[in-house]
This record gives structure tokens, C-alpha cells and sequence, in this order.
């Protein structure tokens, strides 16, 4: 093994973030065309090296210079950042502009990106592109609070620190099972509650119970729940003016899938039945309704926001008028279960110790929604 030194130039995982859009960045992704296809950044080139990198042999690489743009920068991934750094070490002496990211896909799944949400006044959105996951920072009067937060604390700390926010206290949906929940370790941090429907807590005693029809203060305004369940039984949603924060409810293009509970298909059958009861409830609220996510699976709008009435229009599962028909679609479609959801599960009930390390739990594609 080499004693060459491939730790420099790097590019860190939030620039890549940041550069997606950017013409002038070219992403290559060395990693193995399986791994690539699970799970990449958006825009990025596969170039399946990963293994020949491990031997630090460039033959591949050499050989596909001309599929390398010459012209722009590029910065290479793999899954921790070592092997991408060999072929940037290696791009670079071939003359071109080649960084590594930092801690490859590793890195990546703790990206945290903030978006503004037009037209909504209090709202900041948080978007983990690496992973699907969203969270919010729901404002008002120098008060806020963090509904569905990662493990990744000083992503909200930093943000409120930006709007001179002072955190009051940590909202979860449901029990989620994609990602581990900040939310314990945020109420433990910041000494406030940790808010999450009883009938989700499972082995929980560290909480504070919220039900259909509570409101939770924030400043002068109030977050008010509604249970919808199906996606999990103690699924919620809160309305704050006129946005709706859906949890795993309701999607841009999908909806929540409800096998997550168990994959018994009478058990899912009766889950996605409350699902459609709870998709029905929710379109009752008026068609300029903000809808705002908990997980997305196609990033192309940024913030992920659209009316109740387009998506009426344009999901086609929240669409359907017959019950039978979408119990009926929803099973036929279900994809991939996420990866280590069930640890994943047992940490958010209170089964399984918060320990550390448990975020790699959670590195991986998103399979939260139905299809």
C-alpha cells in the first residue's frame, strides 16, 4: 500500500450541496454501479471504479479520461472519501481541477440544507438531501420549535441562532423509521419537551403526550395537531396559518406507506384504509393550503411546497376517490423496505439505547413512501 498522502484538496459535503446546480462542478460518483444506483447525489456521473481504486490501480480511470470533462471542476465521491481520493490525486496529475468530499456518502447523509417558504410566514424548511428527510423550524415572536429534527443538532441550532430564535421544543410526526429522531436528544440539550402522540411511544416515558385536537404555543401563534393516522398509527399533522405540515402523511408525488407497522398484508390492508380516511380528512382544508412534507423523494422543487390543490391534480394517490382502489394500489406498489428500519424503530421507542454511532443506522435511500 501507497505511503502517498490523498487526505488534500478536499471539498466538503455541504459545497457539493450548495454547487448542485452548478455548471461549472462536475460530480463523479467512482463508486460500484449498485451502490450507485441505491443511492447518489443528484447529477452525478458513475464512473463504477470503486473496486480497482481499492488496489490503487487507475487502469479505469486512465482509460475513461475522455468521458471526464477537462473544462470544469470535478469533485469525486465514494463512500467515505479515500478512494475518491486517489482518483482526484490521480485526476490532478492528469491536469485537471479534482477534489475529494469529505467522507464520501457518508458525509453526504449529514447534509442539512434551509429554505425559506414563500408566502409562509414562520417556517424555515430543512432538507436533507442525502437522505429524504425534512425537518422544520416553525417560528414566531423569537420562540420556535423543531418538528421532526435529526440527530444533528447543531444543524437547528445554527439556523435559529441566524433568526435570533430560541428553541422551546422538539415535535416528531410519528415514530419515524428511516431515520433516527433528534428528538430526545434535543429536549435533553435544550431542556424543553418532546412532543410525540402516545399511541407512537411504544416503551417511551421521556415525552410529552399530544393528541387530536392539541395546539402547541409558539410565540403568539399556535401549532394545532390532527391525528392521521395510517403511515404509522400515531401519525399527525399540524397546522400553523395556512401551511400543513403532513408528516409522513402526505408527499409531493406519493403518500406514506403503511407497512412499516408490519408487512402482514391484513394489518396493511386495515393501515392503508386509515391512511385513505386521513388523505380524505385532510382534503377538506382549503385548495391554497401550503402542503409542506416530511420526506420527499425527487428534490427538483426546492423548498418541497405545493398547494392541496395541485396536489389533488397531480398525486395520484391522494387523488383516488375510491377506497378499495387506492387499498388496492398502495399494496401492489410497495417498494424496498427502508434500510435497519426495524433498530432503527426499536431506538425511536425506546426498545433499543440512544447510542453513539447510531446515525450510520441511517445512511442510505429513502423508502418512506408508498410507491
Amino acid at each position: 500500500m501507497s505511503n502517498t498522502d490523498y487526505s488534500k484538496p478536499t471539498m466538503s459535503p455541504d459545497e457539493v450541496a450548495a454547487r448542485r446546480d452548478d455548471e461549472e462542478l462536475f460530480i463523479l460518483d467512482v463508486r460500484n454501479e449498485d451502490d450507485y444506483e441505491e443511492w447518489h447525489v443528484e447529477g452525478s456521473y458513475n464512473l463504477p471504479i470503486y473496486d480497482q481504486l481499492l488496489d490503487e490501480n487507475f487502469i479505469g480511470l486512465e482509460a475513461s479520461l475522455d468521458e471526464i470533462p477537462n473544462d470544469k471542476e470535478i469533485v469525486v465521491i465514494c463512500v467515505a472519501g479515500v478512494t475518491s481520493a486517489r482518483a482526484a490525486e490521480f485526476l490532478r496529475d492528469q491536469g485537471y481541477d479534482a477534489t475529494s468530499m469529505d467522507d464520501g456518502m457518508n458525509g453526504w447523509g449529514r447534509v442539512h440544507v434551509s429554505y425559506e417558504i414563500e408566502d409562509i410566514d414562520g417556517v424555515t424548511q430543512i432538507v436533507r438531501p442525502g437522505t429524504g428527510c425534512i425537518s422544520y423550524l416553525v417560528h414566531d415572536d423569537n420562540e420556535g420549535v423543531i418538528v421532526d429534527p435529526s440527530l444533528y443538532l447543531d444543524e437547528y441550532r445554527d439556523v435559529a441562532a441566524d433568526y435570533g430564535i430560541e428553541i422551546v421544543a422538539a415535535i416528531d410526526t410519528h415514530a419515524h423509521a428511516d431515520h433516527v429522531s433528534g428528538g430526545r436528544p434535543m429536549a435533553d440539550e435544550f431542556d424543553v419537551p418532546y412532543y410525540l402522540n402516545p399511541i407512537d411511544a411504544a416503551d417511551l416515558d421521556e415525552y410529552a403526550p399530544i393528541e387530536d385536537g392539541d395546539t402547541i404555543t409558539v410565540g403568539d401563534r399556535e401549532l394545532e395537531v390532527i391525528h392521521t393516522p395510517g403511515h404509522t398509527p400515531g401519525s399527525i399533522s399540524l397546522t400553523w396559518g395556512d401551511a400543513l405540515l403532513s408528516g409522513d402523511t402526505l408527499f409531493i408525488d406519493s403518500v406514506g406507506r403503511p407497512d412499516l407497522e408490519g408487512s402482514d398484508e391484513t394489518n396493511v390492508r386495515e393501515a392503508a384504509t386509515e391512511l385513505f380516511d386521513s388523505l380524505d380528512q385532510l382534503a377538506t382544508f382549503p385548495d391554497d393550503t401550503v402542503v409542506l412534507p416530511g420526506h420527499f423523494s425527487d428534490e427538483e422543487i426546492r423548498p418541497l411546497a405545493t398547494s392541496l390543490g395541485t396536489l389533488e391534480n397531480d398525486n395520484q394517490l391522494f387523488g383516488m376517490e375510491s377506497r378499495d382502489e387506492f387499498v388496492d394500489t398502495i399494496v401492489e406498489s410497495l417498494s424496498d423496505e427502508p434500510a435497519n428500519y426495524n433498530e432503527i424503530k426499536a431506538i425511536n421507542w425506546g426498545k433499543e439505547p440512544l447510542t453513539e454511532g447510531v446515525g450510520e443506522l441511517e445512511l442510505g435511500p429513502n423508502n418512506c413512501a408508498a410507491n
